[in-house]
């Protein structure tokens, strides 16, 4: 719709805009949070964050999901905003199976998305090619 109305694609920020407002009209209707990231040629690589309630925070990376409270602690303590690509999917698949690990509703693979100024390529990691954690 955005796109018919002004004839371009519309920016992260534009489309987590977007989003804000969806979940804060409809604030006591949702129960999730919603994360928006993407690339645009304004702002580059940027992630959003539209907490309960409906507000908007750009942040560095975000968590979300049953199994995201698990992983706060190794994401404040690895993530380095100048990652390369490698050390960002590493960083998001290591993160993934350690929220599934201890959370049963996280499910079974990690689906990733790289998203760059060049597209956005997909995988899956089924749950055999990922790190092995401790289980106490």
């Amino acid at each position: 719709m955005y796109c018919s109305q002004h004839g371009v694609a519309p920016t992260v920020k534009i489309a987590a805009t977007l989003f804000q407002e969806i979940c804060y009209q409809n604030r006591s209707q949702l129960m999730a949070g919603i994360i928006v990231g993407g690339w645009d040629k304004q702002d580059g690589g940027s992630v959003y964050n539209i907490p309960l309630g409906g507000s908007l925070h750009r942040e560095p990376f975000s968590v979300g999901g049953s199994g995201s409270s698990y992983i706060y602690g190794y994401c404040d303590k690895v993530f380095r905003p100048d990652m390369n690509r490698d050390q960002c999917f590493d960083f998001v698949k290591n993160a993934v199976s350690l929220a599934m690990t201890r959370d049963g509703s996280s499910g079974g693979v990690v689906r990733l998305a790289v998203i760059t100024k060049d597209g956005v390529e997909r995988f899956i990691v089924s749950g055999e090619q990922l790190p092995e954690q401790y289980l106490g």
